[in-house]
């Protein structure tokens, strides 16, 4: 996505005069690297892409690379890509991209389904999206990129260059970074350094990393001698369909014998500005932007005429010019051999363009889609682990599983398509908004059928009572409670054996019709449980929560004399209200006896939508006018005790006499009956909110104020993987929108002796605007009238509802450290629920006696039938050109990952053991692993990344590979396995 802000810096095209070559360093090498920015998603769908312009992007872009042998392109996403592969291309076609790419004119860079968003993605699913489109590189061409092209993301996480060196890559490229930032590395010849990633694997996984200059990705769209858009002949892409005479809007100037001098002037010029903000006389000159390439044979045309002059005068122009692959710049760095800086683990995060533009309001925008495709994500998950268990326990089942494995990727694909960074992030138009939902709904509900007919299957006999499955996705055991929907409250609930379960039933929060029934569940690793709901049958087991309901409260006239307090307890906290306002006054960790005083409130940035009034929030940008007003002037509040939960309702109205309200807060204290592992569920305070529909250009935040001394200090997780530190700074401009922070999954606030940790189950942004507060964005409802938003549609104007949930645990440094890496997993996976008439002996079959289970430093990240058919050795894969029809439904995908950081937990914190034969016995007896990369498609025993000189002269280290099954797995490492079972 190029908007104006680069669009701008790309039209300052300096003229300037034709410098000696850079630094004294002889004759510029410049590296022209031909590609086209294809969004998937963003202003238009992707069929309507694929119409317009994406098809027509290889089709063309083939032909003419068979015509010139100099010629070269990069194919970045796969999601276009294989669309065009399966659905357009011709056998021809498919013979010459084979030859292309053998001959190193055509290159995949990434390999993913998209270019993945940064700030606001899960680790597991920029790394799902990444092997569905390395799978299907390798099995249809053999082929394994090793390079990035992270070019469009808006700012840089720092475990992006970890995945991408897990993954095997040789270097990775990124472009936004902050204004100043860059202006800064520039001037200092410091874009390009070891980079890294993650603090506990370090050296082990760093990678050379390459910031793109101030001209960004795109070729300088601005000539001094022609007002047409630079260096692209084939001008701009229409929609919804191709101009028939093949003449795009704005075409540039046709390279003539009258003007080539010019052109290669310019052309020089810039590549000699760019060779001044980099330490070799390799430049990289990338060659197209946005939908460029639809009409290739423009292109390469006129860039031929260019490449052939200025070579021919290379030596009055210090420059030679050569058409490249991003593996050939990279090649050309690397064998300069120099000794590079090393960056640590700090992210590029926020992004701002400007003093003004701090790209922050995307961490929150499209709340609903963010919240979709998480449970989308998960439910994934769950069905990928329950999948892999039926096909190796019931290699008979009637099931078919080839149809199986296409549900499955239905949903792997949408997920992976909107994590594309205009598709999660909510900075796309409406219609692509709806195309990634319907996408994901549709996936969800194949998945979801599966889920069932595979318990269907199971069960042969009869059908003779009503029951709910509940299928525990993590490989720990775990204690929580569901939910279900019932119409009475006069329940019972029983287990298999037909023991009674402790439940508790109370009039539901949607609704004064229905109550919710929470089931107290304790499940073992990947493996599920059958529960029978009844009407009641004389023996009353579920609880009926008894409400209070307190008088609203006008918070403006509220007794700050006379404090009446409420308490509500469990074993770990003591929650006490303030009736005089019904909000919350302060929390007792009752293991430490300390008292942390704890107010919420909602608020609300009011931001302006005119641009001649000053800068303006979108879908990207959140530029707040002043601080934030609270949002209510009145709280309503009524509890809900049981034994088993307590359930305080907050309600807030503008005034004390208004009918709707626009916020709520329903926080859940939980209680556990003897017998049961409540460590998780007594220690966290959950909490789900209500917000919307919101009036227009309201940003609304939840501002919790404690008296902890945090010299507003925030932590917040890059993509639920690693932690980062991040100080409040102060800016002459724009101090509060600058300050914010994206929280995928985890952000804390700490003192010396106690931590408030928040875990989310969609991204949020979130900042501390003053000592001991944390405030989280969790809507945005906006309209502006910026031209450039008003075309592409990106206003924002969302009047939805949200309901996002966020678990809060308060406890000393060594309690949380213990419990939030499960916890945030836990809120993550939740156990999927699944209804049907199932027969009472259903639960003799298939994984009930077979739990998978790690210790709790160790999460299960995948466990999947990827269905590839490849050879797992690379020289036969490179020289077998069939793919068979049929999936290979014998491979199994499992991949380890250590959750803790080196030195995090005395004891969470050690490398763990595992033995791979003993931990999957119960799926079968295992008769192969191989240790693999990422993604999967590398041996790890064959992988050699680059070794890139640093001033700290690492020598090459590696994971310990596993012998007899035995796999030790140290502190952040990612293991990523192939296992064959014995057939059965």
């Amino acid at each position: 996505m190029a908007s104006p802000r680069i669009l701008l810096l790309l039209s300052l095209l300096p003229l300037l005069a034709l410098l000696p070559p850079a630094g004294g360093r002889g004759d510029l090498r410049a590296f022209v690297v031909a590609h086209s920015h294809m969004d998937v998603g963003w202003v238009y769908t992707v069929q309507e892409s694929m119409h317009a312009y994406a098809a027509n992007v290889y089709t063309t872009v083939v032909e003419e690379l068979m015509k010139g042998k100099q010629r070269k392109f990069i194919a970045v996403e796969q999601e276009f890509f294989r669309l065009w592969w399966d659905m357009v291309a011709t056998d021809t076609q498919k013979q010459q991209v084979h030859q292309l790419l053998q001959e190193g004119r055509l290159e995949f860079v990434i390999g993913g389904q998209v270019m993945h968003d940064e700030a606001v993605t899960l680790l597991d699913d920029q790394i799902l999206q990444l092997t569905e489109g390395h799978g299907f590189l390798y099995e249809t061409f053999g082929f394994r990129p090793q390079f990035s092209w992270h070019v469009d993301p808006f700012g840089a996480s720092a475990t992006t260059p970890t995945l991408f060196a897990l993954a095997g890559f040789n270097a990775h490229l990124i472009s936004r970074i902050d204004y100043d930032l860059k202006a800064d590395m520039q001037k200092k010849k410091k874009l390009q350094f070891v980079w890294q990633g993650s603090p506990s694997l370090s050296r082990r996984e760093e990678i050379f990393t390459h910031v793109m200059d101030q001209y960004s990705y795109c070729t300088p769209s601005q000539l001094p001698f022609s007002n047409r858009s630079g260096f692209f002949w084939n001008g701009f892409a229409t929609f919804p369909d191709p101009p028939k005479d093949g003449v795009y809007p704005n075409m540039s100037l046709p390279v003539t014998d009258a003007n080539l001098h010019q052109y290669a002037q310019a052309m020089v010029a810039n590549i000699k500005e760019r060779a001044a903000w980099f330490r070799t006389g390799d430049v990289l000159w990338p060659w197209g932007c946005d939908k460029q390439f639809f009409n290739a044979s423009v292109q390469y045309s006129n860039m031929d005429l260019l490449v052939d002059y200025i070579n021919k005068h290379s030596g009055e122009f210090g420059v030679t010019v050569q058409y490249a692959t991003v593996s050939d710049y990279f090649q050309a760095v690397y064998s300069r051999n120099l000794t590079w800086e090393i960056r640590d683990s700090q992210d590029f995060l926020p992004y701002s363009t400007e003093p003004f533009q701090a790209w922050t309001g995307f961490y929150t925008s499209r709340s609903t889609l963010k919240g979709v495709a998480r449970r989308a994500s998960s439910l994934l998950y769950a069905g990928e682990s329950f999948f892999t268990q039926y096909v190796q326990k019931n290699p008979e089942g009637s099931i078919c599983k080839c149809k199986a494995l296409k549900q499955l990727q239905s949903l792997r694909w949408a997920v992976s398509e909107v994590q594309h960074h205009d598709g999660i992030t909510g900075t796309e138009s409406p219609k692509v908004k709806d195309m990634y939902m319907n996408n994901l709904m549709y996936g969800m509900l194949n998945v979801k059928k599966l889920m069932a007919s595979i318990i269907f299957d199971i069960n042969t006999a009869k059908k003779n009572g009503e029951y709910v499955v509940v299928y525990n996705p993590l490989a720990w055991n775990i204690t929580t409670f569901v939910t279900v929907s019932v119409s009475s409250k006069a329940m019972s609930v029983y287990d298999e054996m037909g023991h009674s379960v402790p439940a508790q039933v109370q009039i539901s929060v949607e609704s004064q019709s229905t109550y919710d029934l929470y089931i107290l569940v304790a499940i073992s690793g990947l493996s599920y449980r059958k529960y029978s709901i009844k009407p009641l049958d004389g023996k009353q087991s579920a609880f009926i929560g008894r409400s209070i309901k307190f008088k609203r409260r006008d918070l403006t006239r509220a007794d700050q004399q006379s404090r009446r307090m409420f308490p509500v307890v469990n074993n770990c906290y003591q929650i006490v209200f303030d009736q005089n306002t019904n909000l919350m006054h302060s929390i007792v960790d009752r293991e430490t006896n300390q008292t942390v005083q704890f107010t919420q409130e909602f608020l609300e940035y009011h931001v302006n939508g005119d641009t001649a009034k000053g800068p303006i929030s979108d879908n990207y940008l959140f530029g707040p006018n002043a601080s934030a007003v609270p949002a209510s002037k009145a709280v309503g509040l009524e509890v809900i005790s049981g034994n088993l939960m307590t359930e305080m309702r907050q309600y807030f109205y503008s005034n004390v006499t208004s009918q709707d309200y626009v916020y709520a807060v329903f926080t859940r204290l939980y209680s556990v009956p003897e017998g049961y592992d409540g460590k998780l569920l007594c220690h966290k305070i959950e909490q789900e909110y209500s917000v919307g529909p919101l009036e227009l250009n309201r940003e609304a935040v939840l501002r919790t104020s404690t008296n902890l001394n945090t010299k507003q200090l925030l932590y917040t997780d890059n993509n639920g993987y690693q932690m980062q530190k991040r100080p409040f700074k102060a800016y002459v401009n724009n101090t509060v929108a600058r300050n914010y922070y994206p929280m995928v999954q985890t952000a804390y606030i700490e003192d010396d002796s106690t931590r408030l940790m928040l875990l989310a189950e969609r991204a949020h942004g979130v900042s501390s605007q003053g000592n001991g507060q944390v405030e989280v964005m969790l809507h945005r409802r906006l309209w502006n009238n910026l031209q450039w938003n008003l075309n592409n549609n990106l206003t924002l104007n969302d009047s939805s509802v949200v309901r996002p949930v966020i678990w809060l645990i308060l406890g000393t440094k060594a309690v949380t450290n213990a419990l939030y890496r499960t916890s945030g997993l836990a809120l993550e996976h939740r156990p999927v629920v699944m209804f049907g008439v199932l027969s009472g002996n259903l639960f003799h079959f298939l994984f009930h006696d077979s739990s998978v289970t790690v210790p709790p430093n160790l999460h299960l990240q995948t466990l999947s039938i990827p269905g590839w058919r490849y050879s797992s050795n690379h020289a036969e894969q490179v020289l077998s050109k069939q793919k068979e029809d049929d999936a290979d439904f014998s491979r199994v995908l499992l991949r380890i990952r250590h959750l803790y950081e080196v030195g995090e937990d005395p004891v969470l914190s050690q490398p763990v053991m595992l033995d791979l034969k003993a931990l999957l016995k119960g799926l079968g007896s295992v008769t192969a692993v191989e240790e693999r990369s990422l993604t999967g498609t590398w041996d790890v025993n064959t992988l050699e990344r680059w070794q890139w000189k640093t001033t700290e002269y690492p020598g090459k280290s590696s994971t310990g590979t596993s012998e007899d099954y035995i796999v030790t797995i140290h502190p952040k490492e990612i293991r990523t396995f192939f296992v064959y079972f014995q057939v059965q």
